[in-house]
């Protein structure tokens, strides 16, 4: 078995909105899934990129993603990685994919001189949890995931204007 990690390009998009999709019915939030294909191609490849994809491939084929993006640590002074977003298909799980992802994320970030790699996982997803845990990453549980989207966003922004 020959795993390889590799950059999307463009002509991964129809593979990455799969990928997407399939992470979306794992985690059992497919009625989340709203992104348009044409803007998510934009907004990954396009003039300004917000995020990077790596695809991950067993044996030449595609079966798993990690999407990622710069944040930055006030603290450090140094900017991280925040990886939104790791998949890997349940065929090929087990097969060291999911951990050589999460290995070429961390050798990025020591190439970026990155203070540090971070992400979040659902709380009922134990398996993911153990996983992470015997890469040596911590939980970070004086820390709770803050949000403002929809209605409330578009309410927030409104603000701005008004004390301008």
């Amino acid at each position: 078995m020959t795993i390889s990690i590799r950059s999307a390009t463009p002509d991964d998009l129809p593979l990455i909105a799969d990928l997407i999709r399939a992470l979306a019915e794992y985690e059992k939030l497919a009625h989340e899934v709203r992104f348009d294909d044409a803007v998510l191609g934009t907004k990954l490849f396009g003039d300004r990129p917000y995020a990077e994809v790596i695809i991950g491939q067993v044996d030449g084929t595609a079966q798993g993603f990690a999407l990622f993006f710069h944040n930055f640590s006030t603290f450090e002074g140094r900017p991280g990685i925040y990886l939104e977003d790791l998949f890997v298909r349940p065929e090929a799980r087990g097969s060291g994919l999911g951990k050589a992802l999460l290995a070429r994320l961390a050798a990025l970030a020591v190439e970026r001189d990155c203070a540090r790699l971070e992400w979040s996982v659902l709380d009922w997803n134990e398996p993911a949890i153990g996983f992470y845990k015997k890469l040596g990453a911590r939980l970070m549980d004086e820390w709770t995931v803050m949000r403002v989207d929809g209605a409330a966003l578009e309410r927030l922004g409104a603000e701005a204007g008004k004390s301008a």
